[in-house]
């Protein structure tokens, strides 16, 4: 399934993904999510008036960037549906359902006599879970270019993973280690696969992160080892 040259192979005959037998969120889990996509700038919007001027409940907005300097505007229309906080603005993201990598598994959950009379997103439970995105290029999809996913495929950055997914979908996809992320643990916002990582697959991951999260590997990673045969081979 995987080709010589890829990281996957390191740990032939054994298996990169099993299957996820109790169906349940842990550390390597492939789940299906809305991923937000990160925009270099975010955007934000804000009501500028009612789509009815009875109606408290739809408003009409605006978009525009959010830069971080820029003054906060002080929103006197009321919309029951779009309440803020003070120094709160509504942020505005693309997002797609996509293949999600779990790296931490459901927080633990705060003993409820701590958190009695406080909102409950304050302490709700989440997990982490980083996106994958597809290669193939066409109509629909800008993909990747041939060149930089054989470099991602030999780990030359430490925020890109090439893999190819035990699910229907893209032929292969680059796992984005940087947009790695918190989902709500309520099960309205993930759906699990039947497939997880293996541990061996696992411990290559940790090591990738590690690397892009601390700029550097220990003597004793696999991924040094492999960086050198990549290196012996196509350089």
């Amino acid at each position: 399934m995987y080709p010589d040259d890829s990281l996957q192979s390191l740990i032939q005959p054994s298996d990169w993904w099993v299957r996820n037998e109790n169906k349940k969120i842990c550390r390597g889990a492939l789940i299906f999510s809305f991923a937000p996509h990160v925009d270099q700038i975010p955007y934000t919007f804000e009501p500028m008036g009612r789509t009815q001027a009875t109606e408290h409940r739809s408003a009409t907005v605006s978009v525009s960037p959010l830069k971080v300097d820029q003054p906060l505007k002080q929103i006197s229309l009321p919309v029951a549906a779009m309440t803020l906080h003070e120094q709160e603005v509504w942020a505005a993201y693309r997002a797609k359902k996509r293949p999600c990598l779990v790296f931490a598994s459901e927080s633990i959950s705060v003993e409820k006599e701590l958190t009695r009379g406080k909102p409950k997103h304050a302490t709700a439970p989440t997990f982490l879970a980083a996106p994958f995105y597809g290669v193939n290029q066409n109509g629909k999809r800008a993909g990747y270019s041939p060149e930089f996913v054989e470099r991602v495929r030999h780990c030359e950055y430490p925020q890109f993973h090439w893999d190819k997914l035990p699910i229907s979908g893209a032929d292969e996809s680059i796992l984005r280690l940087d947009h790695l992320q918190p989902f709500g643990a309520h099960y309205d916002s993930y759906k699990i696969s039947d497939y997880r990582l293996s541990a061996d697959a696992m411990d290559i991951l940790d090591d990738m992160l590690r690397w892009l999260i601390w700029g550097g590997l220990t003597r004793e990673s696999i991924l040094l080892d492999y960086r050198k045969i990549i290196e012996s081979t196509f350089v």
